[in-house]
């Protein structure tokens, strides 16, 4: 199923997950997962975004989000970012099962609890079925985290290749 484009900007009008993947129960980014975080990633151009505004029981203390919440956000909004650039430099109409080969997260500051979170994420490689990307997370027009990650188009051997 493909998504309606914005035909001013090209922006995806639909979330990536909705359009490729509405039964996948990621507890990041499964649309079919209500007790996950519910990641919406959007195609924007060069980049993909979302906004994610985390719960109280996402904080590691009082105002703060828990490290951990922040790696499972840039781990599928880049892992969404990774698929759709892969699909594209495919020229497919369906997105590959991608999974993370790698990843790394570097916390800058505190990022506060009950702030909208903006995300961005930007391919940086493509190099057969893998993906490089960069992306971060920005709080109150801050940059409070950065990741980057190695993401691989999995074969129908792989246990993922069945998640989209």
């Amino acid at each position: 199923m493909a998504a309606a484009r914005d035909v001013a900007s090209g922006s995806m009008l639909k979330a990536l997950q909705d359009t490729y993947s509405p039964d996948n129960i990621c507890f990041g980014c499964g649309p079919a997962n209500p007790r996950g975080l519910q990641i919406k990633s959007y195609a924007r151009g060069d980049e993909v975004v979302a906004e994610f505004t985390p719960e109280e029981h996402h904080q590691a203390f009082s105002g703060v989000v828990n490290g951990g919440i922040i790696g499972t956000v840039l781990d599928c909004h880049m892992n969404w970012t990774a698929a759709y650039a892969l699909m594209n430099e495919t020229g497919t109409a369906t997105i590959p099962p991608t999974v993370t080969a790698e990843f790394s997260v570097k916390l800058r500051r505190p990022t506060p609890a009950g702030e909208a979170l903006r995300l961005a994420a930007h391919v940086v490689s493509i190099v057969g079925n893998k993906a490089e990307v960069e992306a971060t997370v920005e709080a109150l027009g801050e940059v409070t985290a950065r990741g980057k990650g190695t993401f691989v188009a999995v074969g129908e051997d792989h246990p993922a290749a069945e998640r989209w």
